[in-house]
């Protein structure tokens, strides 16, 4: 029996314009199965009756989720979310997560994909190139990895409407045990979209490498900060004006720590 979320996907993609075709292509179903979805004969336990099975999630209709279960590469992940990620909604309360990401760095892209895969292994994950906005060249310059799910809103439920900077982003008490477990995850995926590590320079020819974190939301630099804290990792704070602040980790001993599980984007 296929599951909900397979079900999902093939809405979400006929929202993406694809015909019957291409998507029992891109997700290895029947063309017959497909098409008997997109004209609205789905399996029972996807139709939108309003009585889930005991135990099963009120939100999204899914088995009651295991949150404390979830991989560390949920945390990752989440990461990256709140650096440049977010959540749309389609039809049937079908959700899109999508993650938007630099194509100079494959390998980080690789991992945002294998970061979807270990939180929702049955659920396929696309990868679309684009050109950028702000730079006059015709090749593509970003990807976005997104992947179709009834339960992202119960996975990130810091999706809401409205830019993240604009609005408070909390962790629930779960995620803050996932962070607890697993700080080194929520580091390395923050960085990796909006973070650096780069060579500090003084005056004599002085040179120590040093990470830098910048965001324009007070939570998410907050959740940066309690993820050093957690590793005993010191960090400061230049604040200029109302704008993008950054969080830098400059001691020695403290860079050596992150190049363990962060090091050079590639």
């Amino acid at each position: 029996m296929h599951g909900r979320d397979a079900v999902a996907e093939v809405l979400g993609l006929r929202e993406q314009g694809l015909g019957a075709r291409r998507i029992a292509a891109r997700t290895d179903l029947p063309v017959a199965t497909v098409r008997d979805w997109l004209a609205g004969r789905v399996p029972r336990h996807s139709r939108p009756t309003g009585s889930e099975p005991r135990g099963a999630c009120r939100r999204c209709g899914h088995e009651r989720h295991r949150f404390a279960d979830l991989p560390a590469a949920y945390v990752y992940l989440l990461g990256l979310y709140l650096g440049d990620g977010c959540i749309s909604r389609h039809r049937r309360d079908v959700y899109r997560l999508r993650i938007f990401l630099d194509l100079r760095y494959p390998r980080i892209v690789d991992e945002c994909e294998e970061a979807i895969r270990e939180v929702l292994p049955a659920n396929a994950v696309n990868r679309r190139e684009r050109r950028s906005n702000y730079v006059d060249r015709p090749e593509s310059s970003n990807v976005e990895v997104s992947a179709f799910s009834e339960r992202w809103p119960c996975l990130i439920p810091q999706h809401g409407p409205g830019r993240k900077h604009r609005r408070p982003i909390v962790l629930t008490a779960w995620q803050r045990a996932l962070l607890d477990r697993h700080p080194e995850r929520m580091l390395r995926g923050l960085v990796h979209f909006d973070g650096c590590r780069f060579i500090n320079t003084g005056r004599g020819g002085w040179r120590c490498p040093r990470y830098g974190f910048v965001n324009s939301s007070e939570d998410i630099l907050r959740i940066f900060c309690d993820a050093c804290d957690r590793l005993g990792l010191r960090w400061t704070e230049a604040r200029k004006g109302t704008g993008a602040q950054t969080i830098y980790v400059s001691r020695r001993a403290d860079v050596e720590r992150m190049d363990e599980f962060i090091g050079p984007k590639a």
